[in-house]
């Protein structure tokens, strides 16, 4: 069998929900000698999604958007209920999020930097933009999901902003293979 065909094997997940009942209290500055815009993208393009998807989560095995056929990830990309906002820093898309309104409360589907963007101290100023726009709905709560495979101290920092663990449960995630990478991005 060709390393072209192989399927990985399946990653063992332990996942951690977390949610907050108010909003955050704290301001961040942004760091300085650095250019940031955060801009809402209602109906992005999917392939521009599925860039900064990637670019974003390969390398804490985010895949589920990345096997959804064309119309299902319209579908829930260009939901009203959708909200997605990239981050630019100096210049160059460095991060998103996406967030999903119910009718009591807003779902972090996403949120993450891109590799060039860490390190320089936007992250948690990033966080607390994002935050600030889900509460701007007014819900009762906001919640997110996160596991193991995720940047080490994604918990920690969730809990900085004021989430609580709610449950925790094991799956399993099975990486793209290179063919379906060359799916994805075929063009």
């Amino acid at each position: 069998m060709s390393t072209a065909t192989k399927k990985p094997r399946a990653l063992k997940a332990h996942i951690t929900r977390l949610e907050m009942t108010t909003p955050p209290r704290q301001s961040l500055a942004l760091p300085v000698n650095i250019t940031t815009a955060v801009m809402r993208v209602p109906e992005i393009p999917l392939s521009y999604y599925r860039y900064i998807y990637d670019q974003v989560g390969r390398r804490w095995h985010w895949v589920e958007r990345l096997r959804l056929s064309e119309d299902k990830l319209r579908g829930i990309l260009h939901d009203k209920r959708t909200e997605i906002a990239v981050l630019y820093v100096n210049g160059a898309p460095g991060g998103f999020y996406e967030f999903f309104r119910h009718d009591d409360h807003v779902e972090f589907c996403h949120f993450g930097l891109m590799e060039h963007a860490l390190g320089l101290g936007v992250g948690k100023w990033f966080l607390l933009q994002a935050l600030y726009a889900a509460w701007a709905h007014e819900p009762q709560k906001v919640t997110v999901t996160t596991n193991n495979l995720d940047h080490p101290r994604a918990v920690q920092l969730y809990q900085m902003f004021g989430f609580s663990p709610v449950s925790t449960s094991d799956s399993l995630v099975r990486p793209l293979s290179d063919d379906e990478l060359l799916k994805v991005f075929k063009g």
